[in-house]
């Protein structure tokens, strides 16, 4: 998925359902902390799922499911991870690409990823 293509959550998930290959995404919920010395923020990551594009039709069913694990988030990431030969990557070829994108946000390597704030805007981080 082209990041350029996408301006909201909704041109997200069609952009997923147009791939060559089927995605699944990766999602990765983060909470905004103080940082020592009041020096800006971080965002800390708190919780992961992964979801099919059809298993999402609007950001706000992503805040629904996200309310029933009753862990605060300020900022979700989102990756794509691409299936082969016509099939979507399978839930248990997820946890090493969650874990990957966890350590990427620890150590501020956003550059590849989406992210929304909890309204659903898309956010750009420079």
């Amino acid at each position: 998925m082209t990041s350029t293509s996408i301006t909201d959550f909704a041109s997200l998930l069609r952009s997923a359902g147009t791939q060559d290959q089927p995605q699944r995404l990766l999602f990765t919920f983060t909470q905004a902390q103080a940082q020592p010395g009041g020096q800006g923020k971080s965002l800390t990551p708190v919780m992961c799922a992964d979801k099919l594009p059809d298993e999402l039709d609007s950001f706000e069913t992503l805040m629904e499911e996200s309310k029933q694990m009753q862990t605060h988030w300020d900022v979700v990431f989102v990756a794509g991870l691409a299936g082969q030969e016509g099939q979507p990557p399978a839930a248990q070829d997820c946890e090493a690409p969650l874990r990957a994108m966890v350590t990427a946000i620890e150590q501020g390597r956003i550059d590849g990823l989406l992210a929304f704030d909890r309204s659903g805007d898309l956010l750009r981080f420079s």
